[in-house]
């Protein structure tokens, strides 16, 4: 099931489909957004980061995770334009830099709350609140 059955295709359909793909340096910039955002902790990042700057040892403590593993995220978010950062003597803030990744992960929030994954957005909401 879900094969064609028959070996055809429908050069028109092929044309009209492929005209409206977007170029593949697009496409290589949108796949590694989502490689960025394919880690629960960068996506935790950010949301945290929505609310307000942290530094890296309020991050590291958020996230229960060594500081080490912590600043592997933070330093592939800085290098993707998501997050910046600011040091303040010894401490390290971090800040978003993007107005376009809190979008990006609020749509993937909205689509597992329509899948009935987990609460999602609705129990996010009430947190912030």
């Amino acid at each position: 099931m879900g094969v064609c059955e028959a070996d055809c295709t429908h050069p028109d359909r092929v044309a009209s489909a492929r005209r409206g793909l977007p170029e593949e340096d697009v496409l290589r910039v949108v796949s590694g957004a989502f490689r960025l955002l394919s880690h629960p902790a960068r996506i935790r990042i950010l949301l945290a980061l929505q609310v307000r700057e942290l530094c890296a040892c309020d991050l590291s403590a958020l996230l229960g995770l060594p500081m080490a593993e912590t600043l592997r995220h933070l330093r592939r978010l800085r290098n993707s334009g998501a997050v910046a950062f600011r040091a303040e003597g010894k401490t390290a803030f971090y800040r978003m830099a993007s107005p376009s990744w809190p979008r990006l992960v609020a749509k993937a929030l909205t689509e597992a709350d329509e899948q009935g994954v987990g609460g999602g957005l609705r129990r996010h909401a009430r947190r912030r609140s």
